[in-house]
């Protein structure tokens, strides 16, 4: 369990807070980039991190994140006009570019040096892997973090997001506790059925493409204890969950923590897609959840992105606003026929399944009431480095993965390996390297 001060601390990302100023150091997706499609087309509202915030992109095509407040008579410039690269308000007239900057004052004297002295909140953006990125923290902002999934071509990924109604680290834990599969994303009944059958029954289920095949649905469900094992790495942490396979082998699902806010799956083996996800909070009780499928090796297929857009592995069934078509609103369409028979929740979607549980822990989960165990370490391990990190932000000392962008390509999967081999040797048959930074066993090169 925790303290209350430490779960305030890990929790609350308002401005003014320890761990609001942490995340504030840190580039973190806000806007998917399709959601400003066009050069002048209309600014979007957000929020991020407790700020309202207006997003625009200009004539040229440059993203600017600014304070919604027109400083003149406080009028929103979410009504205002985007024109010839600035928002004017519509009020008086006063026009601001993509940096804050006061452009024009049609009410004051041609010639005045006014406008110089006027200028609203901005920050710095960026895009990257079909995101919108910004940067909230003071002074010069750090290199973007280099994700494995923005480093492949546009064709070899599909990125999407969700809004999640809950604090942003029980996302966060949710996905560094891959013990949970043995119960929460659980398919019943297999055991009984032919191959054939399994295999569509499992096919969208969170374990790769050949869940049946290579028997990794059989090893999760019949060994709930996962054995784990924990190593530091500059972006954050390497996470392995060790599960008995056959004879003396072991079936490892490793997956990353990247600080502050990055979760990969764990679920691939070689060849396969890859999955993860980003959580910003908005508020203390919600935040977007980003998430992303890649391919190193090949352009996804049109049925894989239709899968993703239908809500299966880390993707949601969104509306138009991104919120899940499964919701805390309407029980996640909970169906208590099918969770008596077919699946252990009743739920649909793996990220729904996921979020039906964290949610259910209220807005802000009171951990000084848990009683952790041993299959919790790498939630345990998750919360020292930010708690860490947090005070060593408060005492002035930056985290070390601001120093190192390259760190953050990584990737996480599955692997079966004799059961004496530790973790660092299991990683680098699965990835050719330590940290995860291949994709293929060492013997592929």
């Amino acid at each position: 369990m925790l303290s209350r001060e430490d779960n305030d601390l890990l929790t609350l990302t308002g401005p003014g807070t320890p761990m609001g100023a942490l995340l504030r150091r840190y580039w973190m997706p806000v806007l998917l980039s399709c959601e400003l499609p066009e050069p002048d087309g209309p600014q979007k509202k957000l929020k991020v991190l407790g700020e309202d915030l207006l997003a625009f992109r200009d004539t040229t095509g440059k993203v600017g994140l600014v304070d919604p407040v027109c400083p003149h008579r406080g009028a929103n410039l979410y009504y205002a006009r985007n024109e010839d690269c600035g928002l004017r308000c519509v009020f008086h007239g006063w026009k601001f570019d993509t940096s804050g900057q006061c452009v024009d004052i049609p009410t004051a004297p041609a010639h005045s040096p006014y406008k110089e002295r006027i200028r609203i909140k901005s920050y710095p953006t960026r895009e990257w892997g079909g995101y919108i990125w910004a940067y909230m923290g003071e002074g010069e902002p750090p290199s973007l973090p280099q994700m494995a999934f923005a480093l492949v071509p546009e064709s070899h990924r599909y990125v999407s997001k969700k809004w999640q109604d809950c604090n942003w680290f029980q996302c966060v834990e949710g996905a560094v506790d891959t013990a949970h599969f043995s119960f929460l994303h659980m398919i019943l009944g297999t055991e009984s059925m032919d191959e054939k059958t399994a295999v569509e029954r499992l096919k969208h289920a969170a374990l790769g493409t050949q869940a049946v095949r290579n028997d990794r649905f059989r090893w999760v469900r019949d060994d709930p204890m996962p054995q784990f094992s924990v190593q530091e790495i500059d972006s954050g942490l390497v996470l392995g969950a060790a599960r008995h396979a056959d004879d003396e082998d072991l079936y490892w699902r490793i997956t990353h923590f990247l600080a502050p806010n990055h979760g990969l799956a764990p679920s691939a083996f070689p060849g396969e897609n890859y999955h993860g996800q980003t959580f910003v909070p908005v508020s203390d009780t919600s935040c977007w959840i980003y998430t992303y499928t890649w391919n190193p090796d090949r352009p996804l297929t049109e049925q894989e992105i239709a899968m993703a857009k239908s809500g299966h592995t880390v993707h949601a069934a969104v509306d138009a606003h991104y919120v899940p078509l499964r919701n805390i609103r309407n029980d996640y369409l909970l169906d208590r026929h099918d969770q008596k028979h077919n699946s252990f929740t009743g739920i649909r979607g793996v990220s729904e399944q996921d979020a039906a549980i964290q949610d259910s822990q209220g807005p802000i989960v009171d951990r000084t009431r848990e009683h952790l165990g041993s299959t919790d370490i790498g939630v345990v391990r998750t919360r020292r480095l930010m708690l860490q990190q947090v005070r060593d932000s408060m005492a002035g000392i930056a985290p070390r993965a601001l120093n190192h962008p390259e760190a953050y390509a990584v990737h996480s999967g599955g692997w079966v390996a004799h059961r004496d081999k530790p973790l660092p040797q299991v990683m680098v048959e699965r990835f050719g390297d330590t940290e995860g930074r291949g994709t293929r066993p060492a013997e592929a090169g």
